[in-house]
């Protein structure tokens, strides 16, 4: 007689037979991992049948009831099926059931309160349904219980505090994915034997309890996504506490609301501890250098959070670790060779924090690493080329740095390299013909650096290729056909640069809206939506064969040529002093008076050490120009492009006459000829030694320097390029606004209509994407509403850390409209985490204060849509935003410390 039937892990298919229910001999049935459908048979008649596993398979219905199933089961697992409905209440008038596991179904309603009545039961796992209510009470009567999972639910309302007290056989709680609130249990330390803690994503507030220490077994607490909080030394004890836990190997309190600093005590943690994370939290000051003890660490996360220091040299004796995410903070001092050491390293991420000094050459030895990111730091240096001889290196992202040199010629041996980050560096030199090896690359950003030469024609061979980013550079040349080759591409950036002839028409280059090729001066033809003026004809074949004759008129005329462009040369050089020092006449006769000799001189020739910014119409160095030894900026205008003549004069006007604290302050300017006899144009200016705002924005200092412009001139100038690029800040952190290569005069009092009535015409797109006002980007009326706009954006992207050209602002979502949909309920959701910053521990941090800061934030960001209105005429003028501003940071002085947003004292 069969007793036992074990037919696990095969290929059957269909229902499940019905004469299976009629074998009274059978004990155990065990079907799992198969694909059986239909619904679950009547198994009522197997009276000796204790165990019943029919999991993992596609079985749908109900849940059988009592009278369905076999009178003596211990053991009934139905997990991993499409089985719905809701519990059957009768299912607790098995007494004998001792697990019962229903999870990864469509089961729906509440946990009946019969469920209390099983006798025996040690698991009961319902996680992953759709099981709503609250927390069942009646399941404190379980006092057998080992194994309670009712996560990935709807369940919501508070955890019964004596949890513990009566289920204290507990070894496995699992309520995570639900909305529970409250406190964590303070009975938890009652179940001495728990090994394992899930709390993760609910909504639980107060502190970790210090009595979680008690719970010498435990190995696994998982208290992330939560409200959780630690302010000072009290609210940190569970960390003391946590040391008796000696076979503790992942702790993780991701994604709460953690502030302060983290205690020494960190060190003291179990030697077994593999996973620590601590990100997405609000915690500042040094991370703690003991824990170079925690040997064993496989993954260390601290991302998003305020600490600061150093922090690398401690980690680079964890020898074991795979994973370091530090990204968002204020580490600051150099990236160590040392970390070469941690062989085992497969994520590296150093993003967004205040390391400077080169990338090491050791790095190259981590061969197993896979991502690398130290995007947004003050990295300098060449990079090195055995980074991209790592054999698993898939993801490279170096953006924002001041990194310079050309790119490594190694690139190629990248064979595993799916996204390459390098844009908004200093990169020179020719796009290496060997990245075309790398033929798993999907993501190539090289945008806005100082790349020149032509586009390879081999970059075709990089048939995974998505996205192809190398805007904002000195390209040349023309565009190769080939890349109308790369069938998965879908975004294809070859704007702001050099690039001439004919535009492709095949593969990508027949979607206009996936192709950006503007800002270059010599492209024609293309697909009709580019609006590209038509490419001259080639010459016929005629003309080609008559090109010998041709040769022998042209040549002779040709040497003429070259014979006279000799002898103007040599005169010009004899006239170079005297014409070496013109200035535009317009300016006030008592400014230091330059020659391009001086300013090549300033600059060391122009160098690249010096360069400190490139833009549409010219180049920016620094320099030591005058006696007192103070650095200068020298903006050296292209004067071969078109539009950069204009621009020089357009900035000469627009700063000659205006005299304004956060304006910056041009010093001179110098008109001439270079030592090549070709027109030379520069403007030199007081340098600014703290950047610009793409590291601090100080707005209230950009509105007064606006309002100045709008309304306190004689004649209102519309500044028409805002962005934060443009917003200079000088030794003592005051911002200036400068740049005014396309500002527009407007003779017309702009006190009679708040400044938006009198606009002079645009017939071009003026400014920046994303910063330009709609009226402006349609080719409307340009007028002081168009800078209120633009400001408007900039202060939006101050809190939001987003840039309007952000790739999630698509199909109509823009950061205008992100910010309309949050405010003013939701505003925390999208300030980023790293404006929010945390007292001193000694001050704590109270809910007025939080409150105080949201209030503020509120207030600011309302500023900010006020002025982006679609409309002009609704748009606030730049003296109200200056005066509300200002008001703002009288108010709500308090909420102002706690974030990154300080104006000065007027």
């Amino acid at each position: 007689m069969l007793k036992h039937l074990f037919l696990q892990n095969n290929g059957f298919s269909g229902e499940i037979p019905v004469s299976l229910g009629q074998l009274k001999h059978l004990r155990s049935l065990v079907l799992t991992n198969n694909t059986l459908q239909g619904s679950i048979p009547d198994f009522s008649n197997c009276s000796r049948m204790d165990t019943l596993l029919l999991n993992k398979n596609q079985l749908t219905g109900r849940i059988p009831g009592k009278v369905n199933l076999p009178p003596l089961l211990t053991d009934l697992y139905l997990s991993v099926n499409n089985i719905s409905g809701t519990l059957p209440t009768s299912l607790a008038n098995i007494t004998t059931l001792k697990n019962l596991v229903l999870t990864e179904n469509h089961i729906e309603g509440s946990i009946p309160s019969e469920f209390g009545g099983f006798p025996v039961l040690e698991i009961l796992a319902l996680g992953a349904n759709r099981i709503s209510g609250t927390f069942q009470f009646a399941l404190l009567n379980i006092s057998s219980l080992v194994s309670l999972s009712l996560a990935g639910n709807f369940l919501h309302g508070e955890v019964p505090s004596n949890l513990c007290s009566s289920l204290q056989n507990l070894q496995y709680l699992t309520l995570f994915q639900n909305t529970f609130e409250g406190a964590i249990p303070s009975s938890l330390a009652n179940a001495s034997d728990l090994n394992m803690i899930d709390l993760s994503s609910n909504n639980f507030t107060g502190v970790v309890l210090s009595s979680i220490g008690k719970l010498r077994k435990l190995s696994i607490l998982n208290l992330e996504r939560n409200q959780l909080e630690a302010y000072d030394e009290q609210g940190w004890e569970f960390m003391e506490s946590l040391s008796n836990c000696t076979e503790l190997y992942v702790l993780s309190l991701y994604d709460n609301q953690l502030g302060g600093h983290i205690p020494n005590s960190l060190g003291n943690l179990s030697a077994q501890l593999q996973y620590l994370y601590f990100g997405q939290n609000r915690i500042s000051g040094s991370f703690p250098s003991s824990v170079a003890n925690l040997r064993n660490l496989v993954s260390l996360g601290l991302s998003h959070n305020n600490f600061e220091g150093p922090v690398l040299e401690a980690v680079a004796s964890l020898r074991n670790l795979q994973g370091l995410t530090v990204h968002y903070n204020h580490f600051t001092g150099l990236i160590p060779s040392s970390l070469a050491n941690l062989s085992h390293l497969e994520q590296l991420s150093l993003a967004t924090n205040m390391f400077h000094g080169p990338i090491p050459q050791s790095l190259g030895n981590l061969d197993a690493l896979v991502e690398l990111n130290i995007s947004a730091n003050y990295l300098n240096g060449t990079i090195p080329n055995d980074l991209f001889n790592i054999p698993t290196l898939s993801y490279c992202y170096m953006s924002f740095n001041n990194l310079d040199g050309p790119l490594p010629h190694d690139i190629g041996n990248a064979k595993q390299l799916t996204n390459l980050q390098l844009s908004s560096n200093k990169l020179s030199g020719d796009i290496p013909i060997t990245l075309s090896s790398c033929e798993s690359l999907e993501s190539m950003e090289l945008d806005h650096n100082f790349l020149n030469g032509t586009i390879p024609e081999q970059l075709e061979n990089l048939s995974s290729l998505k996205v192809l980013d190398i805007s904002h550079n000195n390209l040349s040349g023309s565009i190769p056909n080939s890349l109308g080759n790369l069938k998965y591409i879908d975004k294809l950036d070859l704007s702001f640069n050099y690039l001439n002839g004919e535009v492709p028409t095949e593969g990508i280059f027949k979607n206009a809206s996936a192709v950006f090729i503007n800002e270059n001066q010599g492209l024609c033809g293309g697909a009709q939506e580019l609006k590209l003026p038509k490419c001259s004809l080639a010459p016929s074949a005629s003309t080609r064969h008559r090109g010998f004759p041709v040769l022998k008129i042209v040549m002779p005329i040709a040497s003429v040529l070259v014979l006279l462009a000799v002898i103007y040369v040599l005169f010009c050089s004899r006239k170079m002093s005297k014409k070496e020092t013109k200035s535009l006449p317009s300016f006030n006769t008592k400014i230091p008076q330059v020659s391009y000799r001086d300013i090549s001189k300033a600059t060391l020739g122009f160098s690249a050490s010096n360069l400190i910014g490139a833009g549409r119409y010219g180049y920016v160095y620094k320099g030591e120009l005058f006696q007192d030894g103070n650095l200068v900026a020298v903006k050296v205008f292209k004067v071969n492009i078109e539009g950069a003549i204009k621009s020089f004069i357009a900035e000469c006007n627009a700063l000659r006459n205006v005299r304004h604290r956060n304006l910056v302050r041009i010093l001179t300017v110098c008109s001439s000829i270079d030592s090549k006899g070709d027109d030379f144009k520069a403007i030199v200016y007081e340098f600014m030694p703290r950047g610009d705002l793409h590291d601090l924005l100080y707005s209230a200092q950009s509105a007064d320097a606006l309002s100045y412009l709008h309304h306190n001139n004689i004649e209102a100038i519309v500044h028409c390029d805002l962005k934060p690029s443009n917003i200079l800040l000088d030794e003592n952190m005051i911002a200036r606004v400068g740049d005014f290569g396309l500002a527009r005069f407007k003779v017309d009092n702009p006190e009679t209509s708040l400044g938006f009535g009198h606009s002079s015409t645009s017939t071009a797109l003026q400014g920046t994407v994303g910063y330009t006002a709609p009226e402006c980007a349609a080719g409307g009326k340009v007028s002081t509403a168009s800078d209120v706009y633009s400001f408007g954006i900039v202060l939006l992207e101050l809190f939001i850390r987003k840039k309007p050209t952000d790739d999630m602002f698509r199909d109509g979502l823009t950061i205008v409209k992100y910010a309309e949909m949050n405010f003013p309920d939701k505003i925390l959701h999208i300030v980023d985490n790293q404006i929010l910053l945390q007292e001193h521990v000694h001050e704590g941090v109270s809910v007025a204060n939080t409150k105080e800061v949201h209030e503020c934030l509120i207030s600011v960001l309302d500023v900010g849509l006020s002025c982006t209105n679609q409309s002009p005429h609704d748009r606030t003028s730049m003296q109200e935003v200056a005066a509300k501003l200002h008001g703002i940071r009288d108010t709500h002085h308090g909420g102002i410390q706690k974030i990154k947003f300080l104006v000065s004292s007027k």
